[in-house]
């Protein structure tokens, strides 16, 4: 029987709408909650089990534009059945077999309307065939995410009644399991809140830093119940904090920004079953930050595209909310090395500017800034001090930044990072002509 030559990882992974369902799909291709899969030259299939003893059917079909079906609530397209599907298959663990009367009867279906007019086929291009069944199941989700954080509220009140004092002893399994909660809930965003929490107990005076995002969750859920009477951006920022997806295609229909756009840094994370990349570019002629975010499972390839030192011409679309820096790369024309540096600020400016961020979105947990100062080495955490005096500490370095401080030789440095409440993370040196060449080497390289 003849089968389809398997995709890679990384393209399976780049159908994805957003970053919870590769979280998902990842995590649900390596249970052995699937039965009867199998696959052929047209397609993928398999029932998956899910809440309440019931099994969601899904089926893929292959090819140059794929095309997918779930009886899942889900309004993704792709799903995280969908996914987590194709990824078994890209693993070559998907049998050649014949399929079940469900998939043979949507395969055939399609095969049937391809010589319809385009407009009769939407679901190739992920659009709504059904928009009342999409309301119901947005109406559906919308419940089922208000019950989840219902239950939240009252999880956090028992901690606050309970007292913090003991609360590093719980561990992780202690907001893992309301996370997993989460999950179930359909709130991603709001589980990756809580995961993030536990990595507090490592450092001194973790107990007010808690009860900040304790009281951040709080303030999340009460927006999510009054989100019908938030302005337009508040609510948007709302909803993507709490992990409902906005597609590509949506975001990309909305209008862009054309500019030449300069990488100005990079840094790679290893968040819970995932890798990030954020990569951050400044516009010359806007003026504007935005960020470009790549996801890949624990040592799969992220996307090197755009790298740190960059310069990309393209038009860059931004996600709803206020805030808001991250984008998708729209139309485009070039990606070659060069650079145009963003201006440096003043301490000042920069809580200022974070002050505006926060007052936007209360859940922003950084922001790119350039800043003119020289690092300060010291038993405890180094410290970037400016020639005001003022001074921040620098923060979430794998190896002391012996490197930034040998180039600037004792004196203040335009460095480029991220700056958050803890402090400011440096991940670029801007210099300014082909002396002082621009580097992203703050720390030493490990032999």
């Amino acid at each position: 029987m003849f089968a389809m030559d398997t995709w890679p990882r990384q393209k399976v992974l780049s159908l994805a709408s957003d970053r919870a369902s590769i979280a998902a799909a990842v995590a649900l291709a390596g249970t052995r909650a699937w039965r009867d899969v199998g696959t052929d030259s047209k397609g993928l299939w398999g029932c998956c089990a899910g809440g309440a003893g019931q099994f969601y059917e899904t089926v893929v079909a292959l090819g140059s534009s794929p095309a997918y079906a779930c009886s899942c609530p889900s309004r993704k397209v792709p799903c995280k059945h969908a996914l987590a599907l194709l990824l078994q298959w890209s693993d070559g663990l998907i049998p050649n077999s014949e399929p079940p009367h469900f998939a043979a009867a949507w395969l055939s279906a399609r095969v049937s309307r391809k010589g319809q007019p385009e407009p009769a086929r939407a679901e190739r291009h992920g659009e709504l065939a059904d928009p009342a069944a999409a309301a119901k199941r947005a109406a559906a989700r919308a419940e089922r995410v208000a019950g989840g954080l219902d239950e939240l509220d009252q999880w956090l009140c028992d901690q606050i009644r309970g007292g913090l004092a003991g609360l590093d002893r719980a561990g992780y399994a202690h907001f893992d399991t309301m996370a997993a909660r989460m999950i179930d809930a359909q709130a991603p965003g709001v589980a990756g809140m809580l995961r993030s929490i536990p990595a507090e107990f490592a450092s001194v005076g973790w107990p007010s830093r808690i009860l900040e995002q304790l009281g951040a969750l709080h303030l999340l859920i009460q927006a999510h119940r009054r989100l019908a009477e938030l302005p337009a951006d508040l609510a948007a920022t709302v909803r993507g904090r709490i992990g409902y997806s906005v597609s590509k295609s949506e975001v990309l229909a909305m209008p862009g920004v054309l500019d030449h756009w300069f990488a100005v840094g990079m840094v790679d994370t290893a968040d819970y079953r995932l890798d990030t990349r954020r990569v951050w570019l400044y516009g010359a002629d806007s003026s504007r930050w935005a960020v470009i975010m790549s996801y890949a499972p624990p040592g799969g390839p992220l996307d090197d595209t755009v790298l740190a030192g960059y310069v990309l011409h393209a038009r860059l679309h931004f996600y709803p909310g206020s805030g808001q820096f991250r984008a998708l790369v729209g139309e485009q024309t070039s990606a070659t090395a060069g650079r145009t540096m963003p201006p440096a600020e003043s301490f000042t400016d920069v809580r200022t500017r974070f002050a505006q961020l926060i007052a936007a979105d209360p859940w922003a947990a950084r922001m790119p800034a350039v800043i003119n100062a020289a690092p300060v080495p010291s038993p405890g955490p180094w410290r970037m001090r400016a020639a005001s005096g003022e001074c921040c500490e620098i923060i979430d370095l794998p190896e002391e930044p012996w490197p930034l401080l040998a180039r600037s030789g004792g004196e203040p440095i335009e460095v480029f990072g991220e700056w958050s409440a803890r402090g400011f993370r440096p991940l670029s040196l801007l210099g300014m002509d082909a002396i002082e060449p621009f580097s992203t080497a703050v720390v030493a390289q490990a032999a």
